[in-house]
């Protein structure tokens, strides 16, 4: 098995040109590859100007990319005066990524192509996961996916994983023994994944690969700075500036589940935290409580009799930890927007962003600017996606920082 030096290295066949960084396309490359990932497809000329790259240099850029197989030629446009224009886009077979999210309920892998399509999706459920049994399973799904591209898997630049820093962490909570969080806690999951295989691996904290994809395909297109929520087993976010990705010192930020509700007192018990109630765990609880399928909280059964009246107990708590996390948070970072999302059904999150709008309401803002609450549009596939969006970036982004530094 090779090394973690040599594991992290791209294929050679996207390997650049005259550049003495291991794995760095040339940058004009990657600003002309990042044009067209942003505005899907564009003439040369368009091209151009949204870069400020000469004729000439698009030209020779494009030629290159093409040879690499990386764009494609569209049909051509007809315009009003002058040459018909041919568009370019990215070839969706020129690279391809792995992106798997590890939680506490269960596992996901997506393979994605060039475009950010997902081509493949394999998930498995559990109460808790065992190391011993989903690490193997991690890396055979790696190389099924790898191996099933056949002759374009030279073209997969590596996997993306996504999970929880402290997988074992809330282990009172979660009803787990000492011995089954401290198996997680204790693992660097990232070096037990490499270990496992030859294709290059990178990390990032579940709910911040799910920004990422949100950043990305979503709300990125339309919002600059944005706080992100994702409502999973347990609630998480993260924090978008100036379209870049601010993971914080620890990589931590938009690490809600861990907001107090309330003021510490003096010699009384520690606050709540916003995950005591803003969590599908919670309503997992709540569910079993009343003898309901607790897999309920995920899909659409949630809003349907029998499961409805404790789904709407469950909303109206929740709510008020989302709008008491909000306000926090808006008071430190002065957003003018929200982000929220889940791995929960369409239309249970629809109702949680209506209770949330409502509670935001009722809040004192006086001395804060009240920002605007927003749907995610990417759902439970979030963070394997963010996942896989990781090497994808940076192989062929041209800012190094937007998302993450390697690991």
């Amino acid at each position: 098995m090779p090394d973690a030096e040599v594991a992290m290295r791209p294929p050679d066949l996207l390997r650049p040109r005259g550049s003495n960084q291991v794995g760095m396309r040339q940058f004009n490359e990657r600003v002309v590859l990042q044009a067209l990932r942003v505005h899907t497809s564009l003439p040369k000329a368009e091209l151009a100007r949204l870069t400020g790259l000469s004729a000439q240099t698009i030209g020779l850029i494009t030629a290159r990319l093409e040879e690499d197989q990386l764009i494609v030629k569209q049909g051509r446009v007809r315009g009003r005066i002058g040459q018909p224009s041919v568009p370019l886009a990215l070839n969706p077979d020129g690279a391809f990524a792995i992106g798997i999210k590890v939680g506490r309920r269960g596992a996901e892998w997506l393979l994605i192509d060039f475009a950010a399509q997902v081509r493949e999706r394999h998930a498995v459920s559990y109460d808790f996961p065992d190391a011993q049994a989903l690490l193997p399973a991690i890396a055979e799904h790696i190389h099924r996916l790898r191996d099933g591209l056949g002759p374009l898997a030279v073209r997969n630049v590596g996997v993306g994983l996504a999970a929880p820093f402290l997988l074992g962490g809330w282990h009172r909570t979660l009803g787990l023994s000492k011995a089954q969080s401290d198996e997680w806690n204790q693992m660097d999951l990232l070096a037990e994944v490499r270990a496992r295989t030859d294709v290059p691996v990178s990390f990032a904290r579940d709910t911040v690969a799910a920004c990422v994809a949100e950043l990305v395909g979503g709300r990125g297109h339309d919002l600059k700075s944005f706080l992100y929520i994702f409502v999973d087993t347990f609630v998480g976010g993260g924090l978008v500036i100036d379209s870049h990705l601010h993971t914080g010192a620890h990589g931590n930020a938009g690490a809600l589940a861990s907001l107090p509700m309330q003021s510490v007192r003096s010699g009384g018990a520690l606050p709540p935290q916003v995950m005591a109630e803003a969590s599908l765990w919670e309503l997992e609880q709540r569910l079993q409580a009343g003898g309901l399928d607790t897999t309920a909280a995920y899909d659409d059964r949630a809003l349907q009799p029998p499961h409805a009246a404790v789904t709407q107990a469950w909303l109206g708590s929740a709510s008020l930890a989302l709008a008491h996390a909000i306000v926090s948070s808006t008071a430190v970072l002065d957003l003018a927007d929200v982000v929220m999302d889940g791995s929960m059904s369409r239309s249970l999150l629809q109702a949680l962003l209506e209770q949330t709008r409502a509670a935001l309401a009722q809040c004192n803002w006086e001395g804060l600017w009240p920002p605007q609450l927003h749907g995610g549009r990417l759902g439970a596939q979030a963070c394997a996606l963010g996942g896989a969006m990781l090497p994808l970036h940076a192989n062929f982004a041209p800012d190094h920082d937007v998302f993450l530094k390697a690991a």
